[in-house]
């Protein structure tokens, strides 16, 4: 008996003691100006320095001093034509090679593939030149390029801040905010969804459900919403992260929610509610529009289901159940051809090829394949020349799409994420390196990696106009690839 006694002293004392030097060590970095926050792993702690006051500072400084003046005086959007905003062909959806390409969330069909021009793969060793590095509020949404303007939407104190960034030189053009703040433990703080450019105007949502339309131009607000509001919906977990998608005259929303209102489209010249529709719980993946078994149609993941929905009222075609721990479905899924679809979710979930059929009395779905050799997180992957390259909990893999099976697996890049252009793999790990990795079946073969935008990389890259943009929570760099 005493001796057991002895035993638990001595685990109390040891726990204690444990305890005691993480007390003090997260009060030393707490006072030395640190955050300790995740990585995308949720298991290992991060420490970043992001002094966000300081920084904040700095910014609003630098907006001050270096005040963009525009070479025209701002216009206002006019509505369009009742006869132009007829509903888009499939071919009107498809990028026009020298106009506004990478206008949405991972660029043309929200595929990650940058496929407007060829873009220079021959890398020095010790990396890239820099063409500018601007500092920049927090949060984890892309950019977006139309008119030689770069938009992302930010976390400025108490703001969400829409911005405007020329290309040429990484200069504030214009910015529109709203006072609202998401913040979590494990993610951080910040706006998760990537705006959408549409005929001169920004659709951009904050992570607290803010939906609002604003001028290209000048960034006025020209109308605004609340999803989660219209949707009587309660936030997600980590945010409303779907961009929103505008087709056929609409800006489709996944707010979530009961009572038919899980996913809203607005019109998106009045942001009048066009249609509701399903009940589903929302996940972390942004609406896509895509033909399958001869059907125009919206694909979308939840955070129970995979699904196809009608452009016309949002009501179901097909559904797949797809579910994950904590409902958190974040990874694009791709379009492999007009009856396929290629999905994966981590948190040990898997990865499946689905078959959609066109039957008698609606659709059917056919899993063809089901494995857990690529686990995508928040990290979506690319599909060229049916092999699917994507991050496995990290780690790069190399997946046939047809049959699932790997063709190999190297290069730890953790929790960042991929683009590819001109035969390569544009890739930016979580701690802020970029690499250059052959797009290949045969084996992993990295050409040049070097240290890009230090601190935790979980934004996606842009490309528009063969310059490559490189954002985190606190700077933003460009690379001229032309």
């Amino acid at each position: 008996m005493a001796s057991t006694k002895k035993i638990f002293k001595i685990i109390l004392t040891t726990c204690l003691s444990v305890l005691g030097i993480a007390l003090v060590a997260t009060l030393v970095l707490h006072w030395s100006g640190a955050d300790i926050g995740l990585a995308g792993s949720g298991l290992m702690p991060v420490i970043e320095f992001l002094d966000e006051e300081s920084r904040i500072r700095e910014i609003e400084l630098d907006r001050q001093s270096n005040a963009y003046i525009p070479e025209e005086t701002t216009r206002e959007v006019e509505p369009l034509p009742a006869e132009a905003a007829k509903p888009a062909s499939v071919e009107d959806e498809q990028p026009v090679i020298g106009e506004n390409y990478w206008t949405q969330y991972r660029g043309p069909n929200r595929a990650g593939l940058y496929e407007e021009g060829p873009v220079n793969t021959n890398w020095p060793a010790e990396g890239l030149e820099e063409s500018w590095r601007q500092k920049i509020g927090g949060g984890y949404a892309s950019m977006i390029v139309a008119d030689s303007r770069i938009i992302t939407i930010e976390q400025r104190r108490n703001l969400e801040v829409v911005a405007a960034y020329n290309l040429d030189d990484g200069r504030q053009i214009w910015e529109h905010s709203w006072k609202t703040r998401f913040s979590e433990p494990m993610g951080g703080d910040g706006p998760r969804a990537t705006p959408t450019w549409d005929a001169g105007k920004i659709y951009a949502l904050g992570a607290n459900g803010d939906l609002y339309c604003l001028n290209a131009e000048n960034g006025k607000d020209l109308w605004n919403r609340n999803i989660l509001k219209d949707a009587g919906a309660s936030n997600v977990t980590w945010g409303m992260a779907g961009s929103p998608l505008i087709v056929d005259g609409l800006v489709i929303t996944q707010p979530g929610g009961r009572d038919g209102k899980s996913v809203i489209a607005y019109d998106k010249q009045s942001g009048e509610i066009h249609w509701t529709a399903l009940n589903d719980v929302q996940g972390y993946v942004s609406p896509q529009v895509v033909t399958l078994a001869g059907q125009r149609q919206l694909l979308m993941i939840s955070g129970v289901r995979i699904m196809g929905a009608s452009l016309e009222d949002g009501s179901l075609l097909w559904e797949h159940e797809w579910r994950t721990s904590y409902d958190a479905n974040s990874a694009q899924p791709l379009v492999v051809d007009e009856q396929h679809v290629f999905v994966s979710s981590g948190y040990g979930h898997g990865a499946t090829l689905l078959k959609i059929n066109a039957a008698d009395d609606g659709f059917s779905v056919e899993e063809v394949w089901f494995n857990l050799n690529m686990k995508n997180k928040f990290n979506p992957s690319v599909l060229v020349d049916d092999v699917v390259y994507g991050l496995d909990e990290g780690i790069l893999v190399a997946l046939d799409v047809w049959t699932g099976e790997r063709h190999w697996k190297g290069g730890r890049y953790r929790y960042g994420q991929l683009l590819y252009a001109s035969g390569h793999l544009i890739i930016v790990s979580e701690d802020g390196d970029l690499a250059l990795v052959k797009a290949t079946a045969d084996s992993h073969q990295e050409l040049v990696r070097f240290s890009s935008i230090p601190g935790k990389t979980w934004n996606v890259p842009a490309i528009a106009d063969g310059r490559l943009l490189v954002r985190n929570q606190t700077e933003m760099v460009a690379y001229d690839l032309r």
